[in-house]
């Protein structure tokens, strides 16, 4: 079973959406500059209204250590996502599990860029951009990615109800984000889209769980 992340909740109609739809998780943006930020307040109302099993992922692009421990305080979120530069040491500072975001592009060695991230409990592989860390809708080249990564693949970076079944085919990763891609406007969730994201997803998975049958 392939795991699907739905990012950049604000709405806690948009959350309950996602979850009944079949998502396993949600992810709330503590990104100031970001049009899907959301404050610990919002963050505790969207992860406070979700059903048992659908966990809440705080992310963060280069925060202060206070930053974190407010949305640890309010939001008490299952999972935190780094999505900047920050060094292991922070990363494992909180005691909470954690996935750390790559960007990738020719040139970078994702081996060695995640060698020193082990404690994570994946990686995430989004698209390289000047403009944003993430949530910006572009893909990247999935040849790039090394078959050999010792840690769970959080697949994400311009994944639409379009081609999400051809990335699980050909990476077969643990997971998939998506963010803009089933969006009808920035922050705002399309249930239709996101339904038929998920839908897509499963599909695919039934349809390689028949192909690696005996």
């Amino acid at each position: 079973m392939t795991r699907i992340k739905i990012c950049g909740i604000t709405r806690v109609a948009d959350g309950l959406a996602a979850a009944q739809a079949g998502a396993h998780a949600i992810g709330l943006v503590f990104v100031a500059r970001s049009p899907r930020h959301v404050t610990p307040d919002q963050a505790h109302a969207i992860a406070r209204a979700l059903p048992p099993f659908v966990a809440s992922v705080a992310l963060f692009v280069n925060p202060t250590v206070a930053e974190v421990e407010a949305v640890l305080k309010s939001v008490r979120p299952d999972l935190l996502q780094f999505h900047g530069e920050e060094d292991p040491e922070f990363c494992r500072a909180f005691g909470v599990p954690y996935l750390k975001a790559f960007r990738v592009r020719p040139g970078v060695d994702l081996l060695q860029c995640a060698a020193a991230y082990g404690d994570a409990r994946g990686w995430l592989l989004d698209a390289w951009s000047e403009a944003a860390h993430g949530g910006t809708g572009e893909r990247f080249d999935w040849d790039l990615i090394p078959a050999d990564l010792p840690r769970p693949v959080v697949l994400a970076g311009g994944l639409v109800p379009g081609n999400v079944a051809d990335a699980v085919r050909r990476v077969r990763p643990w997971a998939v984000d998506v963010s803009s891609g089933v969006e009808v406007g920035k922050g705002i969730k399309d249930a239709a889209k996101v339904a038929a994201f998920i839908k897509e997803v499963e599909n695919v998975d039934l349809q390689l769980s028949h192909i690696q049958l005996p």
